[in-house]
């Protein structure tokens, strides 16, 4: 087994910046800063490093997980928000990557309005998490360094 930290990659897109202040009756009162806390706590227990990127912007988003490996990353745990349901090149990045990404909403998806019911991204990810609120970003995380120390055995 490696002894080296694993690195995982916390991705967060348009909109997330706004959590707390955003439509609290469907996304809740927490921020984006108490989710990210929240994955910190999680991650030194399991003794993985942890950083963040949120962006409004798809070509950064796609920009960065095209070089997260490049980075040093093993892994990204991604709510792509609404271009989950129309980002083919958010899709694509991901393929491309080679790494293991994990799909998280805070809502569930499948529950909501139509156009939410189909993730274009998700097919392209390692597996997806939601509906659990903010604790989907931590469940995602856990998913991930699950099937990190899994592949190393």
């Amino acid at each position: 087994m490696s002894t080296s930290p694993k690195r995982v990659l916390v991705i967060s897109g348009p909109n997330l910046d706004r959590l707390g202040k955003r439509e609290p009756s469907i996304y809740g009162t927490t921020t984006l800063d108490d989710i990210h806390k929240a994955v910190e706590e999680v991650a030194r227990r399991e003794g993985v490093e942890v950083s963040f990127l949120q962006s409004n912007h798809e070509g950064e988003l796609v920009t960065a997980i095209g070089r997260a490996a490049d980075g040093g990353f093993h892994g990204i745990v991604m709510n792509g928000a609404g271009l989950t349901h129309t980002s083919v090149v958010l899709h694509d990045a991901i393929r491309a990557s080679g790494l293991p990404v994990v799909e998280v909403h805070i809502t569930n998806t499948a529950a909501r309005e139509p156009f939410r019911h189909h993730s274009i991204t998700a097919g392209a990810c390692l597996g997806t998490v939601a509906g659990f609120g903010p604790a989907s970003y931590v469940l995602g995380l856990l998913g991930l360094v699950y099937h990190l120390q899994q592949r190393e055995s």
